[in-house]
């Protein structure tokens, strides 16, 4: 099941993060670490309704905010920053289970998301180390558009990936 968060899950929101965050560290990608996301970001984006949780057995197994905040380096990679889209930010699944396609049904929810808003477009970076998402955005339609790096995240470089909805 996909729905908004609520305050009450940042207690099992800010579970999952101690659990991902080693496993992404392990493997090189140091987009996290144990100061973001933290329950400050996770409460901005519960109270502008933005954050999506997956749950399996009445447990938080998933969590995207699926935004439309997009950063100015996305620029560099040729998108209009003027042309609305839904981007995804801080998707992260429980290990524990992976595999089950959580991730892709929260993907599919931002694309939910920009049809009931009338945007075409969807956007989402990742560390040039996630080799799972640079798996997945290509197996759910997205293109490659180029690689940045972003200013709050000085040192590190990450893809850029779009995909057009069509529109009827």
């Amino acid at each position: 099941m996909i729905r908004l968060a609520i305050l009450d899950d940042i207690p099992a929101i800010l579970q999952l993060i101690r659990r991902v965050v080693p496993l992404m560290r392990a493997t090189g990608n140091l987009q996290w670490d144990d100061q973001y996301p933290n329950a400050a970001v996770f409460e901005n984006d519960i109270a502008q309704d933005q954050l999506w949780v997956a749950e399996l057995d009445h447990q938080l197994v998933g969590l995207a905010a699926i935004t439309t905040d997009q950063e100015p380096e996305y620029a560099e990679v040729g998108w209009d920053l003027t042309e609305t889209a839904v981007v995804v930010h801080r998707l992260a699944v429980d290990p524990a289970v992976r595999g089950r396609g959580i991730a892709a049904q929260l993907m599919n929810q931002a694309e939910e998301v920009a049809r009931q808003r009338g945007i075409s477009v969807l956007r989402i970076d990742t560390n040039t180390q996630n080799e799972a998402t640079q798996r997945l955005f290509p197996k759910l339609g997205y293109q490659f558009a180029g690689e940045i790096g972003l200013s709050f995240r000085p040192g590190l470089r990450f893809y850029c990936y779009e995909k057009r909805l069509v529109t009827t």
